[in-house]
């Protein structure tokens, strides 16, 4: 019965938990210190990484872990802070973009700096760039198979030219 407990699988999802957290928790003061929550950096970070940076409402739900709802709860006040705004689609008269400002984008901007700093100590700093290669890799064909419209509304490569460490 034991050998059900020191399961490797158990272990790797133990350990990509204890990462994530880890990681969240050295996030939460630069996010409360720009008065952000979690939800809304990412929202405006993936807002900024997207052609045009716009994303459909339902592009941007796929991309998230937040349900259609939360998303638009977190557009909702991002939208009331003058971050985003909602464009109709033109082609789709039930579809609404969530567009990035240029107030949202001067946010974003401003936070950057120590959020790159913070992924470097704590996650692609710690690692040679064969083994971030390989992470990224990793995580991609994970990421692939659990959530395939993950990046929904995102060009082609422009994730894989996003993910490259500065001057490679």
């Amino acid at each position: 019965m034991s050998d059900v407990f020191t399961d490797p699988r158990i272990t790797a999802m133990g350990l990509l938990t204890e990462v994530y957290a880890g990681i969240a928790e050295r996030m939460a003061p630069l996010m409360a210190e720009h008065k952000l929550a979690p939800a809304e950096f990412d929202v405006l970070l993936r807002l900024s990484r997207s052609p045009e940076q716009r994303l459909r409402m339902s592009d941007l739900a796929s991309q998230t872990i937040l349900s259609t709802s939360g998303v638009t709860r977190v557009v909702d006040r991002l939208e009331r802070d003058g971050l985003v705004r909602r464009q109709p689609c033109p082609d789709d008269r039930r579809a609404m973009y969530t567009v990035l400002t240029t107030r949202g984008e001067e946010r974003l901007a401003a936070i950057m700096p120590a959020h790159h700093d913070l992924v470097d100590r704590w996650f692609t700093g710690l690692l040679d760039p064969d083994e971030l290669e390989n992470v990224l890799a990793a995580l991609r064909k994970i990421r692939d198979a659990v959530r395939p419209d993950f990046t929904a509304g995102v060009g082609p490569h422009l994730e894989e030219r996003c993910l490259r460490r500065p001057g490679d």
